[in-house]
């Protein structure tokens, strides 16, 4: 958008008894933001995380799209209590429960032409969405994120937390780790010009994870760009215990393989690692009985992932630092074993 300078300091021959009028400095004009939020079971965030986008420090028009699923908790009645109190609220159902089929209706129902996609657990820093519209005007890009800021409240989850923001724990990238703004594959939750959804024709509901990183993988096949920025911080909270985080890794890696089985070439070594890992550590228990030395590899892999915690785990409490090992275990070998056992009936048909 285009923005016009102050006027200049009046002059020594303007001022005085005859000094000429200067016109008023021009005022910026903010574009108008629609905020799409997809929610199931949030009863106990949404409240908060809505709050937190009408709050923010924007002086442009703002709305919030909420494609409410069918939750077990007091999920609707908290979204239409919050719709009923302001305005600037708008609900809209989402059948499905599926986090694509809801951005796809939240975005549908909304009128701007800027989106924005927040979660319904997702805590913004005030000045989220003003960081986002500077960025998507400097830079021309179609879509701005930032950083997922893991943050956690038990030893298990500030072990997560660590494990999240670790090279380690989630490979390189920087919406995970941080790092310097620029082109980036694919970002946390992102702000969109729809002008770029339009173009892709949204998110592809046949994804019910890794949409973001399908997405966002469009837009740069169609000439868009990507910019990570990481001044858009978002608190994230961690999975609570090992079963949870074993599940969504399991599920990110096999809807991982699902895209790359859509996007040819979209597969690099980074993602190959947990599976290779997998791999070697059951050959190597499936081998030792017959030959012992076998059994260096799933010590190895043992060894390294302590290692590891150890040189990564500096500053957190002793209860989160001795089971960041386990962390560690689990996000590497529950996302290797989702992208080993990924079904081809899962596929997307060409």
């Amino acid at each position: 958008m285009k923005q016009f300078p102050d006027s200049p300091a009046p002059s020594a021959s303007s001022t005085g008894a005859h000094a000429i009028p200067q016109p008023p400095a021009t005022t910026r004009v903010w574009p108008p933001v629609s905020v799409v939020m997809p929610v199931l079971n949030e009863e106990r965030h949404l409240d908060e995380a809505v709050r937190q986008v009408l709050a923010q420090a924007y002086d442009g028009p703002i709305e919030v799209v909420l494609a409410v699923g069918p939750s077990h908790d007091r999920t609707q009645q908290v979204a239409d209590a919050l719709a009923a109190a302001d305005p600037r609220v708008v609900v809209v159902a989402n059948p499905t429960g599926r986090t694509p089929n809801a951005l796809n209706a939240a975005i549908a129902a909304s009128r701007n032409g800027i989106i924005a996609r927040v979660d319904g657990h997702a805590m913004l820093p005030p000045d989220y969405l003003k960081v986002a519209v500077e960025t998507l005007e400097a830079t021309g890009a179609d879509n701005v994120g930032g950083v997922m800021a893991a943050e956690g409240e038990t030893p298990f989850e500030h072990a997560v937390a660590r494990a999240m923001t670790s090279k380690l724990g989630v490979g390189g990238a920087r919406f995970h780790t941080g790092g310097e703004p620029g082109p980036a594959d694919t970002v946390y939750l992102g702000v969109f010009r729809r002008s770029a959804l339009d173009r892709v024709g949204g998110y592809d509901e046949h994804f019910q994870r890794a949409q973001d990183w399908e997405m966002n993988h469009r837009i740069r096949e169609s000439g868009g760009l990507v910019w990570f920025q990481p001044r858009m911080q978002v608190s994230y909270r961690p999975r609570p215990n090992v079963r949870a985080l074993a599940r969504q890794y399991f599920h990110y890696g096999r809807w991982r393989r699902v895209v790359a089985r859509t996007h040819q070439g979209t597969i690099n070594l980074r993602y190959l690692a947990p599976p290779a890992a997998v791999l070697a550590i059951v050959a190597g228990l499936v081998a030792a009985p017959f030959f012992w030395p076998a059994l260096l590899i799933p010590l190895g892999y043992l060894a390294a992932i302590v290692g590891g915690a150890l040189l990564t785990g500096g500053g957190l409490p002793a209860g989160a630092l001795a089971r960041l090992p386990l962390v560690y275990a689990t996000m590497h070998l529950a996302w290797g074993w989702g992208f080993i056992t990924s079904p081809p009936r899962l596929s997307k048909q060409r």
